[in-house]
């Protein structure tokens, strides 16, 4: 079965846990005999094409999948305001003509559906799988071109990533999308449910299929800080959705009991400089550290140095980092207005806004060392069950019936 898939970040350039799902979902899909040809974005250099369209081999161990690359200003987690930055800019130095991107964010998805439409007429596919909005209007061009199946895979929702407060064009398109779409893949009940009640759509209509985390792990030995101060871990982007501001009210309120804990915040966004400042302000400079994004190997490093990862999200569609953590032997604590608190049991649990439940369950962890033995135990017990050949196996029993569907 050969599957056209559109994404808009992927490994190792990507930001957030999209890319880390689209890596380990094909991976998975590849290893069952499903041939995937994955288009980015990616922007190329002031003399390119307007339609310059490149392909090249990824080869995710001994499996390789084709990859296109159309070219487009399109990045992991841009917003209107920051894409127009970034037009202009570009603009101002004469390194792009005015035709060659869109003149604002929702005018780029366009053309990168267009040029989605271009790639379908050639292509040899089954069917079209898109992951998140900015690719949505590309998987309904490559339908239209085609006749093709189209299946979106909803990550999260702009009610997720701005609190409740979506901006309406961005609404719009993952409404037309998900209306489009012969069947829709949400990454937990969560999800499922926000789909249902925001955008109308059928409970029929939408499966859900849990993301999962790569098993493999290096764990270091010269991870642990060689003293006695406990280490608490934030690792995500520092935006609204993740819930860094309750983090740092909940560190504060630790170090009340715990004075000698240290945090870690890694990640970057727009409130990185407000939660910064807020620690400044709460006199907790000496015990916070702000590390910027991560990547690769310091990833799992910032893990294992940790005694507890805490996941405070404010509304999480799925949420890969607590099973990261795991991975690398450090306990977690989530939110439970996440998806992954569906699927894992063994895990510490809190309302994001709960600051005192929060600051008790940091503090439980950090002195009682059974239970921080015990969750790492359990956790990783229940982690051996969550593979992303299981959500292949899902999303090759929706593929199958869609085909026979057509």
């Amino acid at each position: 079965m050969k599957v056209l898939m559109f994404g808009w970040e992927f490994p190792p350039n990507n930001l957030g846990g999209l890319g880390t799902a689209c890596y380990g979902l094909t991976k998975a899909l590849s290893k069952k005999g499903i041939s995937i040809t994955f288009v980015l974005p990616k922007s190329a250099s002031a003399h390119s094409h307007l339609n310059i369209i490149t392909t090249t081999d990824l080869y995710i161990g001994n499996i390789k999948m084709k990859m296109k690359y159309v070219n487009s200003l399109l990045l992991p987690y841009i917003t209107d305001k920051d894409y127009e930055k970034m037009y202009k800019g570009l603009l101002f130095g004469n390194s792009l003509s005015g035709e060659l991107y869109g003149k604002n964010l929702f005018e780029e998805v366009n053309k990168y559906a267009e040029k989605a439409a271009i790639i379908a007429k050639f292509e040899e596919f089954d069917l079209i799988h898109c992951h998140d909005w900015m690719t949505f209007r590309a998987g309904i061009k490559a339908k239209e071109v085609s006749g093709k199946p189209l299946i979106v895979h909803v990550h999260a929702t702009d009610f997720d990533r701005t609190g409740g407060n979506p901006n309406q064009a961005v609404y719009d398109i993952e409404k037309e999308g998900m209306r489009a779409a012969d069947k829709i893949i949400a990454v937990s009940n969560y999800t499922k449910d926000m789909i249902i009640k925001h955008y109308g759509i059928s409970p029929n209509k939408v499966e859900v299929v849990h993301n999962a985390v790569e098993q493999e792990v290096n764990i270091r030995k010269d991870s642990k800080i060689e003293h006695q101060d406990k280490i608490v871990l934030f690792l995500g982007r520092l935006t609204l959705q993740k819930g860094p501001d309750y983090f740092i009210e909940a560190a504060h309120r630790v170090l009340q009991i715990l004075p000698n804990t240290k945090f870690i915040i890694a990640g970057s966004g727009e409130m990185y400089r407000r939660m910064v400042d807020r620690a400044a302000e709460l006199g907790m400079g000496k015990n916070m550290l702000f590390t910027g994004h991560l990547t690769g190997e310091d990833i799992d490093r910032a893990y294992q140095m940790a005694d507890l990862y805490v996941m405070p999200s404010v509304s999480e569609p799925f949420g890969i980092t607590p099973l990261e953590s795991l991975k690398n032997n450090t306990p977690v604590l989530i939110s439970k207005q996440s998806g992954v608190s569906e699927v894992l049991k063994n895990a510490l649990k809190v309302d994001f806004w709960d600051i005192d439940e929060m600051t008790n369950k940091i503090v439980s962890v950090l002195s009682y060392s059974p239970l921080k033995k015990s969750l790492i135990e359990n956790g990783q017990r229940e982690l051996e069950k969550i593979t992303w050949d299981n959500a292949a196996d899902k999303c090759i029993n929706i593929y199958s019936k869609l085909r026979k569907a057509k």
